[in-house]
């Protein structure tokens, strides 16, 4: 029997199915949870050839011999430091058997673990450590001894010191003694925090179109700066989001330089810089939809992007309510700061929708700025012509506009949150040019989840979106400034904007302000299937601030989630609770993504 000393055994008998076509494989372990065993089947290498019908003895063996250390390994992790393994091919321990006279067959190799007792720490010391650094609960004494805590311990230890400046921190001694009659582990560990360096040059390789400048302007790593780890990650961060890289990864130099700088080597890998796509819908409410685009990553060399987007939609309804749209967006990142974006969009649309016809031009630049990883911000200047026709007669429009918005997103997965809020709010004030009024447009949406249950099974969502416009009258307000509900982006069970405005002419049109709630409950029923519950409902009013005549509308209904790789696939199902159709009529909607 081969002994290891200073090791933890656990137990339960465990069989396993033959290896090859002949040999039997055991496990013993005396008083092991489901657990522990299943953990020591994934760390040992026997296993993995239990389906290979081609084993050879020589392969066997080898995997038994080095089986020993991975047992021993994993138990140590947990733990228990004086086990005692033996692993027997035929009767012999395997680390007595040379590869080199391996038997021509096997047909039965058994492992016996004894687990011996589960230690704690008696001592459980690392030191210096830098101000404010936490150190895992699980490393302290009394806790239950494993070489995972000392891992973390050492992980933190040496983060505390990166984080305030001291890139080479490391482990500079360990003294780890077991006590084995008190079953205590003492551990004592030195940290070597080295000097406190700053950023030195970063030098950018693997790139072939893209201008090096450029690329230390987008990833705006602080040069000169007291080092921080977290500005690395930032600067990859940074350079993934441009979406002209495949790879990005930064590395920092072994030796600090003799002016306790620190080089860091910036290595990339480009994507093609030109993509093109299309895209094909068919709506039972809305006809068929077409659209396509045409993508440039790296425009100038400097990774500004240029996306060229057209969609028609409505085929297969009256050619006179078609849709048109053709949109250009030209972007560029690191524009005054690493994290600010220069945007321009131009673009030309005909919308026939319930409510209005208009064929209209526009054009905005701005800049968009992330604040942090919730927070993001933008600003914009533009102009807008429309021409319209709805209930108050065929007119133009001319706008000169400002917009300024603001998202806060703490939600843990955007496309099937259960944990979480998001909040966005957008301003656009317009002064109208010729005979256009001026006035002040908001927008806002809001939406909060709570997962409750084993692994968050259960969620409740909720949502609520406001808006309304001040300064011009109802009938002097651009058509696609007011509010409409009715839908799947407000109230599902009701048709498209159907809720807005009557005129004393029986006219339709949109009102000057909005509200909308809707709450789900979704419950997971098998892995990847979900139900969902949800009641919505919304309001329109004729004035702005939510003055004047009103109305409201609801609606509720089911729905079924699949989960995919790339979010939840949605079937909802509703009907109107208000209204004559109560109960009787019903809309379907299909998508990716939740609801909200």
């Amino acid at each position: 029997m081969h002994r290891l000393t200073r090791t933890l055994l656990c137990a339960a008998f465990l069989a396993a199915p033959g290896i090859g076509a002949s040999q039997d494989l055991d496990l013993n372990i005396s008083g092991g949870s489901d657990d522990l065993r299943s953990q020591l089947k994934d760390a040992m290498s026997l296993y993995a050839l239990v389906d290979a019908e081609d084993a050879t003895p020589q392969a066997l063996i080898a995997a038994a011999q080095a089986d020993y250390a991975r047992i021993v390994a994993a138990l140590y992790g947990g733990g228990r430091f004086s086990p005692v393994v033996s692993i027997k091919v035929d009767g012999r321990e395997a680390s007595e058997i040379s590869p080199f006279e391996a038997p021509a067959s096997i047909s039965k190799i058994l492992i016996d673990i004894e687990l011996g007792p589960r230690f704690t720490y008696g001592r459980a010391e690392i030191a210096p450590l830098a101000e404010g650094t936490e150190i895992p609960e699980t490393f302290r004494p009394g806790e239950r001894a494993g070489t995972a805590p000392i891992r973390d311990a050492v992980s933190a230890g040496i983060s505390g010191w990166r984080n305030v400046g001291h890139a080479k921190a490391r482990l500079a001694d360990q003294q780890i003694v077991a006590d084995h009659p008190n079953r205590e582990l003492d551990v004592r560990l030195r940290l070597e925090p080295g000097p406190k360096l700053r950023f030195g040059e970063v030098i950018v390789t693997g790139n072939d179109r893209v201008r090096r400048t450029r690329i230390r302007e987008m990833a705006g790593l602080p040069v000169g700066e007291v080092f921080d780890p977290q500005e690395i990650a930032e600067a990859e961060r940074r350079l993934r989001q441009t979406g002209v890289f495949s790879s990005v990864a930064v590395s920092e130099a072994e030796t600090p330089n003799a002016d306790g700088t620190l080089d860091l080597a910036l290595q990339v890998a480009e994507q093609k810089p030109r993509r093109f796509g299309f895209g094909a819908e068919v709506s039972t409410q809305e006809g068929g939809k077409v659209s396509a685009f045409w993508l440039h990553r790296n425009l100038f060399q400097g990774a500004e992007r240029l996306r060229i987007e057209g969609e028609v939609s409505g085929i297969g309804t009256d050619t006179d309510e078609m849709d048109y749209a053709l949109t250009l967006t030209y972007g560029r990142p690191a524009t005054f700061t690493p994290d600010t974006e220069f945007y321009l969009t131009a673009g030309i649309e005909q919308l026939n929708e319930p409510g209005f016809m208009s064929n209209q031009a526009g054009v905005i630049a701005g800049l968009s700025h992330r604040f942090s990883d919730q927070l993001s911000g933008t600003f914009g200047l533009g102009y807008r012509y429309l021409d319209t026709k709805d209930a108050f007669g065929e007119r133009e429009f001319q706008l000169l506009l400002a917009t300024l918005g603001a998202t806060y997103d703490t939600r843990n997965d955007s496309l099937n949150p259960t944990g979480g809020y998001y909040l966005s709010a957008t301003g656009t004030p317009f002064m109208g040019l010729d005979k256009t009024e001026s006035g002040f447009r908001l927008v806002s949406d809001a939406r909060a989840y709570v997962g409750f249950g084993a692994d968050d099974r259960f969620v409740l969502a909720g949502r609520a979106q406001i808006g309304s416009v001040w300064g011009p009258s109802l009938e002097d307000t651009v058509p696609d400034y007011l509010f409409y509900s009715g839908g799947g982006g407000t109230v599902r069970g009701v048709p498209y904007q159907s809720l807005g405005v009557t005129l004393p002419n029986d006219e339709f049109t949109g009102g000057q302000s909005f509200a909308a709630v809707s709450a789900e409950l979704r419950a997971m029923v098998r892995p990847n299937i979900g139900l969902v519950g949800f009641y919505d409902a919304g309001m329109v009013t004729e004035e702005s601030g939510f003055a004047g005549d009103s109305d409201w509308h609801a609606g509720a209904g089911f729905g079924l989630r699949y989960n995919t790789g790339i979010g939840p696939i949605r079937v909802d199902i509703a009907t109107p609770v208000t209204g004559d159709g109560a109960g009787k009529d019903y809309e379907l909607y299909i998508g990716i993504g939740q609801a909200f």
